[in-house]
């Protein structure tokens, strides 16, 4: 099976409307998946719900990966009104006088929001991949985020019941990939991008470099190829 596509618009060509995506995000754009997120964002696929640690933040924070370039974000796709609902653990900007693309469509109720701790968020798409349906934690008893959910005490202290989060799609950024999907991280994209390609049915993967089978030593793989379904290495003239 070939895993490797020409371009980005080709390798998210078949997004519908109403997908679940995952999409790496932390304090910038360096780990996320910027040309895949372009892709998607030119395709036009509506209505759809993204699972990412932030809500967008790289316009505001104003620095991207490449001299020149325009950073990146899920906030592209909040404000070409293709999102309805982000899960997310930081949607909001560090500064409130500049709010994210995500927090001006919230306050006009244009999109909806699932805020979950970060660690609960990490665990919940981890548990997606490894086919765990739910578990309890104490992060968010008594506040807010434990409403609605079931209670449970074991050895004297109170746990909620958190359930699994799955996806349709993953848009993942990696370092190195070789033929078969072996990828290795680096950097930013060492945060939530390991553990989105497990939990999602197809992961898409941009790549600096693609090598062939054997040049990645098997103790240094991050991902191996079985979670790997599309890979597109970023070329000079395949980038955004």
């Amino acid at each position: 099976m070939n895993k490797i596509f020409n371009s980005f618009e080709e390798a998210v060509s078949d997004i519908p409307d109403n997908s679940t995506l995952m999409i790496d995000g932390f304090a910038g754009p360096g780990g996320t998946s910027q040309n895949l997120i372009t892709a998607l964002r030119n395709l036009g696929s509506k209505d759809l719900t993204v699972i990412s640690n932030t809500a967008g933040l790289a316009s505001v924070i104003g620095f991207g990966t490449l001299p020149g370039k325009t950073p990146v974000d899920i906030g592209i796709l909040v404000e070409n009104h293709q999102i309805k609902k982000v899960i997310a653990s930081f949607p909001v900007s560090p500064s409130p006088s500049r709010p994210t693309a995500f927090e001006k469509a919230y306050a006009k109720h244009e999109v909806e929001l699932e805020l979950v701790p970060q660690g609960t968020l990490a665990e919940r798409i981890r548990a997606g991949g490894a086919g765990i349906p739910a578990f309890f934690t104490p992060t968010g008893v008594g506040t807010t985020v434990s409403e609605g959910k079931e209670i449970r005490e074991f050895q004297g202290k109170q746990y909620v019941l958190e359930t699994a989060l799955k996806a349709d799609y993953a848009l993942i950024r990696a370092y190195k990939s070789d033929k078969l999907g072996n990828l290795i991280y680096r950097g930013t994209s060492k945060n939530f991008n390991s553990v989105m390609v497990t939990a999602a049915a197809t992961s898409i993967v941009e790549v600096d470099k693609i090598v062939n089978i054997g040049e990645i030593e098997s103790s240094l793989i991050d991902t191996p190829l079985i979670y790997v379904d599309r890979i597109v290495e970023i070329k000079e003239n395949n980038e955004r």
